[in-house]
């Protein structure tokens, strides 16, 4: 599938699709397409994978578009300003933060996984569950604002402030920490705990929060 990156500060995707390719695309991730496509709805891992889609406010179904001929064009874009990075599965599984997921291709698995860690899943901002993303394939991630593209050494680690995580690889250890005492936590607007991402793997930070990041901050 050729796919080129667009725009500067709203980037989307324009995939350029053969007869009979196909891709997945996030939840409001279709700006348009041609003749040619089509699409529907469809819930990546049957009757469990829906159970746990519910949960992780990825939405119950993903689009999934069909080229019917060659040549056939898709946009893909976000509703938030931001830059769209490019994954290859060949490097590992890729797990995203809620709507940093943007599209899939190839011989892929998508799937809702809970955080290994208790800690992390409760405190650490990203979630109980996390989109994974496996197989073989391409994947493309989206970031609000611009993107820090870490990658960490073995034992390497990072602290992330809530929300500001996009997707991290399979590899990275996901846990959180304490930020030391309750004044920090309450004069910073940092909260309780930050992230700790540890390597060896694949970091994406995003400059901008999630805009239900914000609103449940604001609550």
């Amino acid at each position: 599938m050729q796919h080129e990156i667009l725009g500067q500060f709203a980037q989307f995707a324009k995939l350029t699709l053969a007869q009979d390719e196909f891709c997945w695309a996030g939840k409001g991730g279709i700006m348009s397409y041609s003749d040619g496509v089509e699409w529907r709805l469809r819930v990546p891992g049957g009757v469990a994978g829906a159970a746990r889609r519910m949960l992780s406010g990825e939405g119950l179904a993903l689009a999934h578009l069909r080229a019917t001929r060659n040549g056939a064009t898709a946009s893909l874009a976000s509703s938030q300003a931001g830059r769209i990075l490019i994954l290859n599965l060949e490097d590992g599984p890729v797990l995203t933060t809620r709507g940093s997921f943007l599209a899939a291709w190839g011989d892929v698995d998508l799937d809702v996984t809970v955080a290994k860690r208790a800690g992390a899943a409760l405190f650490g901002g990203a979630g109980l569950f996390l989109q994974r993303i496996s197989g073989r394939g391409t994947v493309l991630v989206h970031c609000a604002g611009d993107v820090d593209d870490r990658r960490l050494a073995a034992g390497e680690s990072l602290h992330v402030s809530t929300g500001h995580l996009a997707a991290f690889t399979d590899a990275v250890d996901y846990d959180i920490r304490y930020v030391g005492n309750v004044r920090k936590a309450l004069f910073s607007g940092e909260g309780l705990f930050m992230t700790r991402l540890t390597g060896p793997g694949r970091v994406l930070l995003q400059t901008l929060k999630r805009r239900q990041e914000i609103a449940v901050r604001q609550k």
